[in-house]
């Protein structure tokens, strides 16, 4: 059975930005106060098009020979699989609420993470160092809330992760634009 060549693939990289984008601006939509966060749209967005969809962004990566893709899209995936979960279960009644310190760990290490993926990466594309940044910082701040049960510092979270979310989004359909376009940038993203 033939397979098709890494040219005939389309690139998952808009995908796994575009989903990653949506989820992280939902979200932090509620954690800045738009509206009270916890409900189905956020844990079914976490679950389905932040996490299995990214993950399948991922799965498209490693098929592409793009291993930072790769291991972005699919620990992000299972990033958001996990958030999901976390509000599921306990409105389910199958386990307890996740505490503070321990929601706290999971942002910091989390946070690591991305720091140490953000040295890598910081002399490539300013749009993606401005997600990668971003997204550090955000997952810090998250993890000081989580620590202090501050309301003030979740509000921050959430406006952070307004620019996190919307410059992943915003790179994701430039390089789908770009791709539409024969290579030609539609939209800006250095």
């Amino acid at each position: 059975m033939a397979t098709p060549s890494q040219e005939a693939l389309g690139n998952p990289t808009p995908l796994g930005l575009v989903t990653f984008g949506l989820s992280t601006l939902l979200l932090s939509f509620a954690n800045a106060g738009f509206y009270p966060g916890g409900g189905s749209a956020i844990i079914g967005q976490a679950l389905w098009v932040g996490g299995i969809v990214q993950l399948v962004a991922g799965i498209q990566e490693f098929v592409k020979g793009n291993t930072f893709g790769a291991v972005v899209f699919s620990s992000f995936g299972g990033f958001w699989i996990t958030v999901g979960t976390l509000g599921y279960l306990p409105v389910a009644k199958f386990a307890s609420e996740v505490s503070g310190p321990e929601a706290g760990t999971f942002m910091l290490l989390w946070g690591i993470y991305v720091f140490l993926l953000l040295l890598g990466i910081y002399k490539g594309l300013k749009a993606l160092t401005l997600v990668v940044s971003t997204l550090a910082l955000l997952l810090i701040v998250l993890a000081i809330f989580y620590y202090t049960g501050n309301p003030a510092i979740a509000k921050l979270a959430g406006w952070i992760g307004i620019i996190c979310g919307g410059s992943a989004l915003y790179l994701g359909c430039a390089i789908t634009l770009m791709e539409t376009n024969g290579g030609k940038k539609v939209l800006p993203f250095g």
